[in-house]
This record gives structure tokens, C-alpha cells and sequence, in this order.
């Protein structure tokens, strides 16, 4: 079957767009167009697309907060699905425990947790993006991550096929799981413990401080670009091998920390990963060790 524009138009208004630039849902400001771009209001409105395409044969995309995603010039073909703010809620369960939606920000939910007395979701103050996001590449920075958390997620696959999963049947690693690519986190239960909120507080600050002092802010950038390496750190890895001042056109890496690569202003998607290929190819010369992207690449090579 073939797909009827019009029809799919009258049936989800504005929630769908085609041939939607995605660079402005992405840090680095980047990135082609979707062929088919779609954002449900509610989840009765998510599985009624999924099922509506789902003959289709669509490769879909999931695109969260766009923090750690790098999107190709050439675009997107396919479906890419954003959850909107209405997947944002969040609230309290019990004294330690609480349900986000997956599209709520991860510094709000550190926020939140903190004025409820949770303590153990500090860290979330430190991480770009959203907490689905956040589950899937198991996110983390100062020795915690978010499998600590985790308790279960709701989540619907591209069947429009609604499945909770408990933490106990999923797989974390440092800055992966285990998750099917074709489910969508749309909820998630997650659980502290119980603390002050001037002790919180104190360890959020402090952990904010360290970014701060260690990390590039209020740029174009992705985020970590690879994962480290075991028993070595990815900057360390681009420090030693000569690779913390190479760009390529407006596409550079940050003197503030060199495993953050940068649009310094008029880079392409091709000229970032022109140089995230050069740093991955020339670190693999001089040490041996084959970097692993952290962030995410999409769209389809001209």
C-alpha cells in the first residue's frame, strides 16, 4: 500500500509535518530534512500513527531533546517521532519514587527529586536531554548512571504494542542498553532515597561546579562525542595523539575539553563527521585503541 499524504493530514493536523528541517531540534543546528516528521499530542494519538503506518515498512526514528545526536545533511528518510511537552509530566509516587514522562528534561527531574528530599538523581543535573534518552544510552557522569534508578519503563513498539518493563530485564552497560530499537519510551518509574534537601542541594552544586569548570557550555555542540575507553579517558586518548586541534572547515574541537566537537558557526553535519572520523583514525594510529561513538548519527550517507 502506498502512502496517502492527504488522508494522513486530515487525520493528524499539525502534529505531522513533511520534509521537516531537523536542525533546530538538534544542539549542533544541524540536519536535513524528515521525510515524515511527527509529534503526538498524547499516547492514544502516538499508537494510532504507529498503526496507521505500520504497513508501510517505515524505518523510524526516535529524536529526544537532539543533545547527543548528530543528524546527516542529507536528512532523514523515513519517519522521525518527537514526543511533545505533553510527555513531560512528572510525579511523586511515594516518599522515594517517582514517574517522568519521557520527554521531561533530565535537570528537571534532578530538580524535582530535590525538593521532594530524593537523593541519588543529583547527577541528572549535569546531563543534556531527556529521560528517555537518558535510559537508553544508560547516561551518567561522576560514577553514577541511570541504571542506579531505574525502575521500569512503559514503552510502545513501532506495532503500536504497549509493554512495561521491569529493570530487572534490562541490560545496562557504560553508555548502552540492551533496550529493542523499536520501542518508545513514552514513562518511567525511578527511585532515590531518602535525604535532606540541603544535602542534595550541596551535592548538586558541587557536581554543576564540575561540569562547569571542566565542560564548554552555551555552544553548538553534541556532547561527549565518543565513549571512554577502557581504563582511559576519550579526551585523553585526542590530547596524546595530536588530535585536540584539528578542524575541519567550521567544524572544531573545544580547547575546554576535546572530546566535545563544536559548529563554530558555519560547519556542516559532513564536515563534523569528517573530523570525528580523522580524531577516530588518527587516535587508532598512535594508540591502539579504536574510539566508540557516544553520540548518535542519523540520517542516510550522500
Amino acid at each position: 500500500m502506498s502512502l496517502n499524504i492527504s488522508e494522513l493530514k486530515k487525520k493528524f493536523g499539525k502534529s505531522l509535518i513533511f520534509k521537516e528541517s531537523l536542525s533546530k531540534y538538534s544542539w549542533f543546528n544541524l540536519g536535513g530534512p524528515a521525510d515524515i516528521f511527527f509529534r503526538p499530542e498524547n499516547k492514544v494519538q502516538l499508537i494510532m500513527f504507529l498503526n496507521t503506518i505500520k504497513h508501510l515498512n517505515y524505518k523510524i526514528n526516535i529524536l529526544g531533546a537532539g543533545s547527543n545526536i548528530l543528524i546527516r545533511d542529507s536528512g532523514v528518510k523515513g519517519v522521525v517521532i518527537k514526543l511533545s511537552s505533553k510527555f513531560s509530566n512528572i510525579k511523586l509516587i511515594n516518599n522515594d519514587t517517582i514517574e517522568v514522562g519521557a520527554s521531561i528534561l533530565d535537570k528537571k527531574v534532578s530538580e524535582f527529586a530535590k525538593i521532594n528530599n530524593i537523593s541519588g538523581m543529583e547527577f541528572l543535573s549535569c546531563i543534556p536531554g531527556s529521560i528517555g534518552g537518558a535510559i537508553i544510552m544508560n547516561s551518567g557522569c561522576y560514577g553514577t548512571d541511570m541504571s542506579k534508578i531505574l525502575q521500569s519503563i512503559n514503552t510502545i513498539n513501532q506495532k503500536g504494542e504497549e509493554k512495561t518493563i521491569d529493570r530487572s530485564e534490562i541490560e545496562f552497560s557504560y553508555r548502552n542498553s540492551n533496550l529493542p530499537n523499536d520501542n518508545i519510551i513514552i514513562s518511567a518509574i525511578l527511585k532515590g532515597s531518602i535525604s535532606s534537601k540541603s544535602l542534595i542541594e550541596k551535592k548538586q552544586r558541587k557536581l554543576i561546579q564540575k561540569k562547569k569548570e571542566s565542560q564548554p557550555n552555551q555552544i553548538k555542540t553534541g556532547g561527549s562525542t565518543f565513549k571512554n575507553a577502557e581504563g582511559k579517558k576519550a579526551w585523553m586518548l585526542i590530547k596524546e595523539s595530536g588530535c585536540d586541534k584539528l578542524y575541519v572547515g567550521d567544524a572544531k574541537i573545544s580547547t575546554k575539553h576535546c572530546n566535545f566537537f563544536i559548529n563554530n558557526g558555519k560547519a556542516t553535519s559532513s564536515d563534523i563527521e569528517e573530523l570525528i572520523n580523522k580524531v577516530k583514525k588518527e587516535v587508532k594510529v598512535k594508540s591502539g585503541i579504536e574510539l566508540e561513538l557516544e553520540i548518535k548519527i542519523i540520517g542516510d550517507e550522500k
